[in-house]
């Protein structure tokens, strides 16, 4: 029960959230989501409903830089081949939306790589 309780309580955050978080063509929506096992973030543009650019920690490149699982030090790798990923597309600025989950941990560390990468949000 609690764990249902948890999931329902991320998910009216995220909605709170996106009500607010748009991400247009200047400036996409960077979402990231957390599974028991990995993480993943994409990059989207809403009015057009394209996904830009995508990483997880299923990928081939982030696996054999991270490692295996889904760490701090995983999600901080993650973001910086987001971001290399976004620049090779010609995206600097995004609108990060942290899907709920508390800005600690992994997001925060994701966000971070990303910061240090070259995005600017």
């Amino acid at each position: 029960m609690a764990d249902q309780d948890r999931v329902s309580g991320r998910l009216r955050r995220h909605y709170r959230i996106r009500k607010e978080v748009v991400g247009g063509g200047d400036r996409p929506r960077l979402s990231v989501f957390r599974s028991n096992r990995h993480l993943y973030a994409q990059i989207i543009n809403d009015l057009e409903g394209r996904t830009l650019v995508a990483v997880s920690t299923l990928d081939q490149e982030s696996r054999s830089a991270a490692g295996k699982g889904s760490t701090v030090e995983t999600a901080k790798q993650l973001g910086s081949l987001l971001a290399r990923r976004a620049l090779a597309a010609a995206i600097t600025q995004v609108v990060f939306d942290r899907g709920g989950y508390r800005y600690h941990g992994q997001v925060k560390a994701l966000a971070e790589g990303a910061r240090e990468g070259g995005l600017r949000f």
